[in-house]
């Protein structure tokens, strides 16, 4: 049976309020990047396990999709903190949205090119003259700064590379309209072996190899939040019960996965794919602390600055755009 998402304390609340009129529980609206899928893992298993509830929190989860961008959302008042990608969070502060990543529970990005083997691409070096299929709406920086780096221009031709738009599918690919996609590791690549490819017949890029990658799926809140002590606490709270759940899911893969199942209320997700995706996603994550390292953070805006052209994500390097001081409170 399917789970309702609710907020993650009501009952307690309810509980204790009826005991001795203890305070209600704090609420905390949380905006993920993405559909519920494993990839999110660690939050539908805080709320699940209780983990919220032990911090006093009443947690709601608000899953994303492609018509759903976390900043504008926070921005409007629609989210306490957001899940978004470094990129794309750092864009939105150079436009006005002041986000401030508080934590960063991911620290190897996911993201790839895929190729099939039979275009003969054996390495970056093979670039030339292809068609790249590359994901925008500011996931295509990472993709422009390689380009960069490799001298390949994007405007096509036989010394440059032919880019194609890439929709959230691995249609491109399959049909033979690119050489290459773009992909996650714990997603579309799976989903060109489930179409009948098999791994030696793919020849893989991950962005961490190629020196090029950014930060993906860090907490970001508003930063004029953050002047309120009341808030940081709650933040902390609820950092500290959000890597527990990150922490249980990378050492029970396979229950956190059926945790999210229970969460899926479009019923689109299948119990051998998340349990697959929780796998890989627990390949990407922090020890444990969720604490950024400035250096992940000094790499993704050397990348971002780097991918230059007519419309660079950023114009020049954020200052202030994040804190350790909700990671500090929490005790991580």
């Amino acid at each position: 049976m399917k789970r309702t998402l609710v907020t993650g304390a009501v009952g307690l609340g309810l509980i204790v309020g009826m005991a001795g009129g203890a305070a209600a529980a704090d609420a905390v609206t949380l905006q993920l990047k993405w559909v519920t899928q494993a990839q999110f893992a660690g939050y539908y298993v805080a709320l699940e396990r209780g983990y919220f509830e032990e911090e006093n929190l009443d947690v709601t989860i608000n899953p994303g999709g492609p018509d759903i961008a976390p900043p504008q959302l926070i921005a409007g008042g629609g989210a306490d903190v957001i899940v978004e990608w470094m990129p794309a969070a750092l864009a939105a502060r150079e436009r006005g949205v002041p986000l401030v990543n508080i934590a960063q529970p991911f620290k190897r990005s996911g993201m790839m090119l895929t190729c099939r083997e039979d275009t003969g691409i054996a390495s970056p070096e093979d670039f030339a003259g292809r068609t790249l299929g590359v994901w925008f709406a500011g996931n295509e920086y990472p993709f422009l700064a390689w380009m960069a780096s490799l001298g390949l221009s994007t405007d096509g031709g036989p010394e440059g590379v032919t880019v194609l738009r890439q929709g959230f599918n691995v249609d491109p690919l399959i049909q033979g309209q690119a050489d290459c996609i773009s992909t996650m590791i714990y997603n579309e690549y799976w989903q060109v072996i489930d179409a009948g490819f098999t791994p030696d017949q793919l020849v893989v890029f991950p962005y961490e190899d190629q020196g090029v990658s950014t930060l993906e799926d860090g907490l970001w809140v508003d930063e004029n939040r953050l002047e309120d002590p009341e808030f940081v606490d709650k933040m902390a709270r609820f950092v500290r019960a959000s890597m527990r759940g990150w922490d249980w899911a990378r050492e029970n893969p396979e229950e956190a996965a059926m945790i999210v199942l229970e969460f899926d209320a479009t019923g689109a997700q299948t119990e051998e794919h998340q349990i697959r995706m929780m796998g890989e996603i627990a390949k990407l994550l922090d020890t444990g602390s969720g604490r950024l390292d400035p250096a992940d953070f000094d790499r993704t805006v050397e990348t971002l600055l780097a991918s230059g052209g007519d419309s660079p994500v950023i114009t020049a390097a954020p200052t202030n755009a994040w804190t350790h001081a909700v990671v500090d409170a929490a005790g991580l």
